[in-house]
C-alpha cells in the first residue's frame, strides 16, 4: 500500500531524512520506534507532503505519489493524526468533526458522525463540550475520530501515546486494533516502546534519519542489543 524508495528529506540545508526505505501492506499496523529527534514526525511530514522530500520515491496504492500537494493526498485517503493532536479547543467536540467534515468532503456527514460516535462513545457523551474541558485521552480520540472521517485508508499516527496514562495508552491501542479490522492501515510513529511493539504487526527504528533496524515485535523484542543501543530499553 505504502512504500518510501530512497528518500532523503531536508529542512533547509539541514539534511534529516537519509535515504529511507520503508514498506506497509494493506491492512497492516507499521511502527516507526526511536528517540526525540529521530526523524519520526519528519517522515510523517514528508509522506503528507508537508516537508517534501528532495529526492526519492513515495509510492500509494501502485502511484507515486511524491510530488503531489497535500491536499491531494489527504484526497486519496491518507490522514495525519498530528503530533499534539492539533484539536480546537475553544470548539466543542462535534464542532471539531463537522468542521472536518468540510475537508473530508463526505457524502454522507450525518453518517461519519454516527461512525464516529460508534468508535468513541465517550465523544458522543461529550458532543456538546468545549475540547478545553477534556483530558488528554480524549482529544486523542477525538484527533483519530477526525481523522477517519470520509474516506481513510491509511492514518498516519504521530506520537498517540505521548503524555498519556498507562491506562489510557492500553485504551489508545485497543483502538488502533480495532481501526486495523475495520480495514484502515496504520503507520504509527511512536516513542512508547512498550506500546509500539504490542500495537504493530511490523517494525521500524530510526535514528539520526536513518533506519537501524526491521522486524518483527518477537525479532525485536529478542534483540537486547537492538533494544538498548536504540531504544534505551532493556529487555
Amino acid at each position: 500500500m505504502l512504500e518510501l524508495k530512497e528518500v532523503h528529506t531536508y529542512y533547509g540545508p539541514s539534511h534529516v531524512l537519509h535515504g529511507i526505505n520503508l514498506s506497509l501492506k494493506k491492512g497492516e499496523v507499521v511502527s516507526v520506534m526511536g528517540r526525540n529527534g529521530a526523524g519520526k514526525t519528519t517522515l510523517m511530514r514528508t509522506i503528507m507532503a508537508l516537508t517534501p522530500a528532495r529526492s526519492g520515491q513515495v509510492h500509494f496504492d501502485g502511484s507515486e505519489i511524491t510530488h503531489l500537494r497535500p491536499h491531494q493526498i489527504f484526497a486519496r485517503g491518507i490522514k495525519l493524526v498530528p503530533q499534539g493532536r492539533r484539536v480546537f479547543a475553544k470548539l466543542t467536540v462535534e464542532e471539531n468533526l463537522r468542521l472536518a467534515l468540510v475537508g473530508a468532503k463526505a457524502s454522507e456527514p450525518a453518517l461519519e458522525l454516527k461512525k464516529a460516535y460508534a468508535r468513541f462513545s465517550i465523544l458522543e457523551e461529550r458532543k456538546n463540550q468545549k475540547v478545553r474541558g477534556l483530558s488528554g485521552g480524549e482529544r486523542q480520540m477525538l484527533a483519530i475520530a477526525r481523522g477517519l472521517l470520509g474516506h481513510t485508508s491509511l492514518l498516519l499516527m504521530d506520537e498517540p501515546s505521548e503524555g498519556l496514562a498507562p491506562l489510557v495508552v492500553r485504551e489508545l491501542r485497543d483502538s488502533i486494533l480495532k481501526i486495523k479490522s475495520e480495514g484502515v492501515s496504520v503507520l504509527l510513529a511512536e516513542q512508547n516502546t512498550k506500546m509500539a511493539l504490542s500495537t504493530g504487526d511490523r517494525h521500524y527504528i530510526l535514528e539520526k534519519g536513518e533506519i537501524r533496524f526491521e522486524g518483527t515485535t518477537e525479532s525485536i523484542s529478542k534483540n537486547g542489543e537492538v533494544m538498548m543501543q536504540y531504544l534505551g530499553v532493556s529487555v
